[in-house]
Order: structure tokens, then sequence, then C-alpha cells
């Protein structure tokens, strides 16, 4: 059996549910329709199959995640997923963060920025822009109500749109949410 991940990495390893993923030979037609939208619209991952057991939430959930990881306006694709990233790290979700550094470093061909996270995670220290878009998430992720007024001046001084900071707070906060599923319902395994 394989061990379970414990280290920021790029390298997206697999995830191993708890449960039995809803098969797609079996799979109720709800299932079916619900795992039709999936968030990188690429299939029916293990972890979209898991969620499948709950479809009616499953086809309310792809459609949101997509329309704020991949929507057309506002921040672009790289600094939401930096957003991700941010959340990730504060809540420890390897595999969550291997998938979303993966993308940014796609995006920005940055490698850079992303070994400074994984060496000083809280602590990188990064370009004005990148710095308060991981810090804004990183904060909103750790405690959500001390994000405060000097925060949003922090990201308008960055020059961040009201759209764009929108934009950062729904992808730290999604992956809030996803990190807590993928850590309740499997591990990321080499």
């Amino acid at each position: 059996m394989s061990q379970p991940i414990h280290s920021f990495t790029a390298n997206v390893p697999t995830w191993s549910p708890y449960v039995a993923p809803v098969e797609l030979a079996t799979a109720t037609p709800e299932q079916l329709a619900a795992m039709k939208v999936t968030p990188s619209n690429t299939g029916a991952s293990p972890y979209v199959r898991t969620l499948a057991h709950d479809p009616e939430s499953l086809e309310v959930r792809s459609p949101l995640f997509n329309l704020i990881m991949y929507g057309k306006d506002g921040l672009p694709p790289a600094e939401r997923e930096l957003g991700a990233i941010g959340a990730s790290i504060v809540n420890r979700c390897i595999y969550c963060v291997a998938v979303h550094a993966s993308r940014f470093i796609n995006h920005t061909k940055r490698e850079d920025i992303i070994a400074a996270i994984f060496t000083d995670e809280r602590a990188a220290k990064l370009e004005p822009r990148n710095q308060a878009l991981f810090d804004f998430a990183a904060k909103l992720s750790t405690t959500p109500i001390e994000a405060d007024a000097c925060d949003a001046q922090a990201l308008r001084d960055a020059g961040l749109s009201e759209l764009e900071q929108l934009d950062l707070v729904l992808s730290a906060a999604i992956f809030g949410w996803a990190n807590r599923l993928m850590h309740t319902l499997g591990e990321p395994i080499a």
C-alpha cells in the first residue's frame, strides 16, 4: 500500500478516497448528470466520483467551482490559483497545493514563486502583488474574521480591482471548503 504524502510538491499525487467512489457503470442517472460538469472539465476523477454519492450537492458545487476558478473576468487564472495555494498551505492540503501549484506554474512558468512558498510557507517573500494575494488568502484561511479594511486596502495598493478582490476571496474560500472535503474523504498517496 502506498504511503501518505506529508510535504508540499508541485507533482500531483494520487488521491485515495476512504470510501469507494461511484462507478460510472453503476451510477444512477442523477449521479451521472451531476458528474457531467466536472471542475476541470477533464472527466470524473475519483474525488468527483466520491462527491457523486451526493449528486444534488455535486450538481451545485461543480458549476460554482468552475465560475470561481475559471471565470472570464476579474482575477487572472494564475492569481486565482495563488489564492487556492494560500488557502491550501494554511489547511495543509497536500493534494490541493500540488494541483494548484502545478497550474500556477503552467500559467506563469514561475517555479521560483512556488519554491519560495514551499520553503517558507506563510513567511515566503514574494513580489508585491503576489505577496498581497498570498498573504490575504492565507489570512482569510487562518482566521476569516481578522481580514479587515486594512487587508482590502493592501490589495488595492497592490493594484487589485474590487472584482479581483472578490475573486480572491472566492478562490480562497472555496478552497477552505475543498481542503476540508479532501482531508475528510481521502488522502494523497505516493
